[in-house]
């Protein structure tokens, strides 16, 4: 039920009350606690982790293509989360572009020994573009099953807040079952299909490189867009300590 007031019934009312100080709104996660964010595991492909490849010209081993370590999404987004929680992080990247091609044979428990031991806070997984084309039920199927037994597997190892982005070249199959096999396990998805569409977030905006390959992955803007959106998701779904 809804109760009117009339304007000179509310003055009178000011004028009966005592007189009180405005208080500065409080931010929005004011007394939500700290975002529970000491150890992260970031699982992905060449856009997460790629080691030097002379053949291709790049000769970094981080994000590709950012120009510089400190600018791939990881490392961007690690940095964001250490200001807010006044602790840098520790931080894992792996290359699981194995599994993208090889998902039904793909054994996690044994090639992900290390980053299942790892016990991380926040699992990011940022997978899906080096996954064949998904053009018959059977493949959707079988990617599927494959992805809730990886995702499921990290979930359990240590209890993580698990976030699984969508593909930065937005390809609606891949990312629908990305989307399913997330909420399936538990975890958070993030929608980033909208960033790959956006040439400026290409590294070849940025600077010249001759392989058509790097320079159409993310540059230093691009990663720091994924890494703007997982951050977003992580400050609205992350556990926080009591």
């Amino acid at each position: 039920m809804k109760f009117l007031l009339h304007l000179p019934f509310l003055a009178l009312i000011g004028c009966l009350l005592p007189t009180s100080v405005a208080r500065p709104a409080e931010p929005a996660d004011a007394g939500r606690g700290e975002i529970q964010a000491r150890r992260i595991l970031f699982l992905g492909n060449s856009i997460t982790r790629h080691a030097p490849l002379a053949s291709i010209g790049w000769t970094g081993d981080w994000g590709m293509a950012a120009s510089t370590r400190e600018k791939d999404y990881a490392h961007v987004l690690a940095s964001a989360l250490g200001e807010l929680t006044g602790h840098p992080p520790e931080i894992l990247t792996a290359n699981i572009a194995e599994f993208e091609r090889n998902a039904a044979t793909y054994d996690a428990s044994a090639r992900l020994k290390d980053e299942l031991a790892f016990h991380a806070d926040l699992v990011i997984v940022a997978i899906g573009e080096n996954v064949p084309p998904l053009d018959s039920d059977e493949a959707k199927a079988t990617f599927q099953a494959s992805l809730v037994k990886l995702l499921t597997a990290l979930k359990t190892s240590g209890q993580p807040a698990l976030f699984v982005r969508s593909c930065f070249w937005a390809d609606a199959a891949k990312d629908a079952i990305l989307r399913r096999a997330c909420a399936t396990a538990g975890g958070v998805f993030v929608d980033i299909s909208q960033l790959g569409q956006d040439p400026a977030n290409s590294a070849r905006s940025e600077r010249t490189i001759a392989h058509e390959g790097v320079a159409g992955h993310p540059g230093d803007r691009g990663m720091k867009a994924i890494a703007d959106a997982l951050l977003a998701a992580i400050q609205r779904e992350a556990p926080r300590a009591r």
